[in-house]
């Protein structure tokens, strides 16, 4: 998966105590904020994900990109919904804020949630895009709650003129009974990230049986439900992954060490010629006197035996006709 630094902005002003959304403008961010960042970390457990304000008297970082979820949630429980938003001045402190991300290696995203009027102009937002996209930054807008014509009509110059390679999309979420989040999980947004594509399905069919969409998903568990129970299971399953592997390669490396024990010595580029010679160690037979019958020692001696009588005989013969 992609290698980012993502820059979560979330909405705090006055217009997030608005609750035409489940069940509430801002605890419906809160919700959607914490569902991006196990999604960004689970794709890549070396991705890591930063949370700031943009309303109040101005915007505030509340953490800088981490891959601790407590440091998150901690952000999101200390930030008080107040002032109005700062929608331009957001996006440069986050631009900012990723610029001395520590791994430069990854890739730069800013995930801004939008549900206030915004006050800058939209000469002053495409310019600020132009600059976004020059500087690499992939910038995602969650517009929701206040999707008056003129804001929309901000909200889509901008993305036109974000868009880039890496891809800059804006969701535009009306009021209803689903979650903010689902919504998010369905969207390109999250498209692809952490099983973000399974769980936009299930969101798609009308959010009904959570727990039986959960078949659609890796190990049966919806990791926007779930978060840390998917993030174990897929941790376990890789660390059994790694100990099968490792075993079979102690069983591939125990099992080339005895077939090379296994050759007999002295065979090696002997060829015919050392079978040969072994042969008649092999088939050779010991009689009684512990000699090797048909041996060459046997066969002299008996030839020789043989003569000695034949010679005795013929001098006994020899005295009987004298006498």
């Amino acid at each position: 998966m992609v290698l980012e630094a993502t820059m979560i902005v979330v909405d705090n002003s006055e217009s997030a105590r608005n609750g035409d959304y489940v069940p509430s403008r801002w605890e419906a961010q809160t919700d959607a904020a914490n569902l991006i960042f196990h999604s960004k970390t689970q794709a890549n457990p070396e991705s890591s994900v930063g949370l700031m304000s943009m309303g109040g008297a101005g915007p505030e970082v509340l953490t800088t990109p981490t891959t601790n979820p407590g440091l998150i949630l901690d952000g999101l429980h200390r930030t008080k919904v107040k002032g109005d938003s700062h929608f331009y001045t957001g996006i440069m402190i986050a631009s900012l804020a990723l610029k001395h991300r520590q791994n430069k290696s990854q890739r730069q995203r800013i995930i801004v949630f939008v549900c206030s009027p915004i006050g800058d102009s939209q000469a002053t937002l495409v310019k600020l895009a132009k600059r976004m996209k020059k500087n690499n930054t992939s910038i995602d807008i969650v517009a929701f709650g206040d999707l008056t014509d003129e804001n929309l009509d901000k909200l889509r110059a901008f993305n036109e003129a974000v868009k880039g390679g890496d891809g800059s999309h804006l969701e535009i979420v009306p009021p209803g009974p689903n979650l903010l989040s689902d919504s998010i999980v369905a969207s390109p947004i999250l498209a692809g990230e952490g099983g973000g594509a399974g769980a936009g399905g299930a969101g798609a069919e009308g959010g009904a049986g959570g727990a039986g969409a959960g078949e659609n998903f890796e190990f049966g568990v919806d990791p926007s439900l779930d978060p840390e129970l998917a993030l174990v299971l897929r941790m376990s399953m890789e660390e059994e992954r790694e100990r099968q592997a490792r075993e079979q390669r102690q069983a591939d490396e125990a099992e080339g060490k005895t077939q090379l024990e296994s050759v007999p010595e002295g065979q090696e580029g002997g060829g015919e010629g050392s079978s040969a010679a072994a042969a008649p160690k092999t088939d050779a037979q010991v009689d009684g006197n512990g000699e090797l019958a048909g041996s060459a020692s046997q066969t002299g001696g008996l030839e020789t035996e043989v003569k000695r009588e034949e010679d005795k005989k013929k001098d006994d013969e020899d005295k009987m006709d004298t006498a």
